[in-house]
């Protein structure tokens, strides 16, 4: 059905406007602009549409050359919509809620009477701390919903299983996520090393020097194989470093049960640090500044963008993660991200 004819009459300026659209943009690109002209910020916009700052920012320069006006200007430290975009404003709002109305199946979800189960995949530091609190957050909200938190599948299953909708959100911190995913930023925390109380470097007060660094011996959940796809050996690599991975684990929660055994060092998020520490005899040392920070955020496809089951769940994710970020002191850098055509996996 051509689009004119799923709205009500417009006057000609607005026909006028509708024809161009129709012509110029589609309907994801007009959404992208009224939520630019409606927040005047292009990191709001980034996070409400589950996109990242530089895809939106591209997408304004596109649609500023489309309109021939920049649409939005600078007005001491603020954005603020041109004469045309404001004018733009009015018009897309009349002409994207008149397609919502046409096209909305108006579903709810009712988590009080629902019964479903969502599939999540945590498969990373953050995912101990973050899930049983996910878990109870959803038990106490929708006490019928169940949760699947599977370990990571490989890149072509990932992908397949958004598709289809087996798998709902993905928590990552890969640094490369995938571009054609939605993204939602969840949060940002420093990377820290653990070790047992006897080890050579427990009493240490300053952070470890990169140097002492690399004469440890590491335990990582990422074999030494695919270092290069550790969000830790991967700065190490672009340093043009390498530390020495003696003992790799499947799964994060056998790291602290390691570390009382041995004086290996385990490089991670404070958040996960700082949990193990209190329910085992371990230290928490200031990491190397040059490794940075650990950044995580949540990835799910289009398919699930617009489903009000989705949408509860997100929800929930975005707020435990808040919660989360509450209790991590460290969470003031914003998160930033190249991204690429296939995820790294750690």
């Amino acid at each position: 059905m051509p689009l004119l004819k799923l709205v009500a009459p417009f006057d000609k300026g607005r026909l006028i406007m509708m024809r161009q659209a129709n012509g110029m943009m589609d309907v994801r690109l007009m959404r992208t602009l009224l939520t630019l002209l409606t927040e005047c910020s292009v990191s709001k916009t980034a996070d409400i549409l589950g996109q990242a700052q530089p895809t939106v920012s591209l997408t304004l320069k596109r649609l500023r050359e489309m309109l021939d006006d920049p649409l939005l200007v600078r007005s001491g430290g603020a954005l603020v919509p041109t004469e045309r975009g404001l004018a733009l404003k009015e018009t897309l709002r009349d002409i994207l809620g008149q397609i919502d109305a046409h096209l909305s199946p108006h579903a709810t979800f009712d988590p009080d009477n629902a019964t479903r189960n969502f599939r999540i995949i945590a498969d990373n530091c953050l995912g101990a701390v973050f899930l049983p609190q996910l878990v109870g957050k959803i038990a106490q909200k929708a006490p019928h919903v169940g949760v699947d938190a599977s370990h990571m599948p490989s890149y072509d299953d990932l992908i397949s299983q958004l598709a289809d909708g087996s798998i709902d959100a993905v928590i990552g911190n890969w640094p490369h996520p995938p571009e054609y995913l939605r993204m939602s930023p969840l949060l940002t925390t420093d990377i820290v090393c653990v070790v047992r109380p006897n080890h050579r470097l427990a009493s240490q007060r300053e952070p470890i020097s990169m140097g002492e660094f690399l004469k440890e011996k590491h335990l990582s959940p990422t074999s030494d194989k695919r270092a290069h796809l550790s969000p830790i050996d991967g700065r190490l690599i672009e340093l043009g470093l390498k530390r020495n991975i003696a003992v790799s684990v499947p799964e994060y929660a056998i790291t602290p049960y390691v570390l009382t055994q041995s004086d290996l060092v385990f490089t991670t998020g404070r958040i996960f640090a700082e949990q193990i520490a209190q329910a085992f005899p371990l230290v928490v040392l200031e990491a190397p500044r040059e490794l940075g920070q650990m950044q995580f955020y949540m990835l799910w496809h289009e398919c699930k963008h617009q489903s009000p089951d989705h949408v509860w769940l997100r929800q929930m994710i975005k707020s435990v993660a808040a919660g989360v970020r509450v209790c991590d002191p460290t969470e003031s850098v914003p998160i930033t991200f190249l991204r690429s055509g296939a995820p790294i996996f750690v």
